[in-house]
């Protein structure tokens, strides 16, 4: 018997290798308790999961340097930043795997224990493709740190994995032959970068006055560049914003260099204020503040006719359906997601047309021009 290990998922085309989308083993880490719990909250526990030990070991960072009182505001200002409450909101993304990772590794990088920074840098490039180049960064700022010989060594490991992982490994995975995000987008790099400045200068700006601008002071926060620039070099606008999930990662980075900043220059404490009020400030219409609410709770009528609709599709039985409804299909359900469904015939087509997220409004007439026979 030939047992296969080959990583696919029905939201491509059927028999679609992963791994030649985005470069994510270390998502494999999933498996057994998603084989134990094969539900779609099984993967979002998981998400808290990683952030809850960033948040676990940024506070600990803290309070050792700065104080418990201090320190444990901090950690508070951290777990309730906007990139960590945007992510969580935007549902589970492999970079997840990357938030404790970043927490430890900044965490022995103010520690002053070089080794240990190198040993939690490393699986970085298990998470995807691009986090290379930060780790290249992280070995630049070892290297300012006067760990010349590692700071050289991970930078060269950095730059020389990520360029092998997406010029060689993902096109020899990729059924097209290439890398999918190389030449994303229409327009040039440069041009990309100057378009709406002001938005991604809001973005900077945010990002560092949510540590209380200490984190300017550490050569740490050179790390978050890499991520960063190449947001802002792409021109799809949702990279630019602080929205979605495009900011977590910077998030640890962000506020080890905050606890760095403030180890170098104590006086710099007088950011923790100044960081508690701009957190404070971006708490307005923000997810964690939208669960006082109790209209939050309030089930539209919309919810009671697609919990009923799901029900009516028998388990096992394949569905095409979009990024609204995917979610609460997959426990129990082969799911194909609207656009990247390939030469496969589903079952049954299931659209939430009134989520305004580009679903074809007539989803008989959809389903039977693509797929053909009757639907309905």
């Amino acid at each position: 018997m030939r047992v296969s290990v080959r990583p696919s998922s029905t939201s491509r085309p059927p028999g679609y290798n992963i791994l030649g989308d985005h470069f994510s083993p270390v998502t494999a880490l999933i498996a057994p308790f998603y084989r134990l719990v094969p539900s779609a909250q099984t993967i979002l526990l998981a998400q808290v999961v990683l952030i809850a030990v960033s948040i676990y070991v940024i506070a600990l960072l803290a309070m050792r340097h700065v104080g418990t009182a201090w320190g444990a505001a901090i950690g508070v200002a951290y777990g309730l930043s906007f990139g960590i409450q945007s992510a969580v909101e935007a549902d589970f993304h492999e970079v997840a795997f990357a938030v404790p990772l970043l927490a430890l590794a900044g965490s022995a990088y103010v520690d002053r224990r070089f080794a240990h920074v190198v040993g939690w840098s490393l699986p970085l490039m298990l998470v995807k493709e691009d986090m290379g180049v930060t780790v290249a960064a992280i070995g630049f700022v070892l290297w300012l740190a006067g760990e010349r010989r590692r700071g050289v060594v991970l930078a060269l490991v950095g730059v020389i994995g990520a360029a092998l992982v997406v010029l060689v490994i993902i096109p020899a995975i990729n059924p097209d032959g290439v890398y999918a995000y190389a030449h994303q987008g229409e327009r040039g790099r440069l041009e990309a970068l100057f378009d709406q400045v002001d938005r991604k200068a809001a973005t900077v700006l945010l990002t560092v006055a949510i540590t209380g601008l200490a984190a300017l002071w550490s050569p740490w926060a050179l790390v978050a560049a890499p991520t960063l620039l190449g947001r802002f070099v792409n021109d799809v606008p949702f990279y630019w914003g602080t929205e979605w999930h495009y900011s977590l990662v910077v998030m640890p980075i962000v506020f080890v260099a905050m606890i760095d900043g403030i180890r170098r220059q104590p006086r710099l404490r007088w950011s923790v204020p100044v960081a508690l009020v701009v957190g404070g400030f971006m708490m307005v219409n923000s997810p964690v503040l939208a669960l006082t609410d109790p209209a939050t709770y309030d089930e539209p009528p919309r919810a009671e006719h697609a919990r009923l609709v799901v029900s009516l599709i028998p388990e096992g039985a394949s569905v095409e359906a979009d990024i609204g409804l995917m979610g609460h299909l997959v426990t129990d359900h082969t799911v194909y997601w609207l656009g990247s469904i390939g030469e496969a015939v589903p079952d049954y087509v299931l659209f939430d047309v009134e989520a305004g997220i580009g679903s074809p409004e007539d989803v008989v007439a959809y389903a039977e021009q693509k797929h053909g026979g009757r639907y309905g």
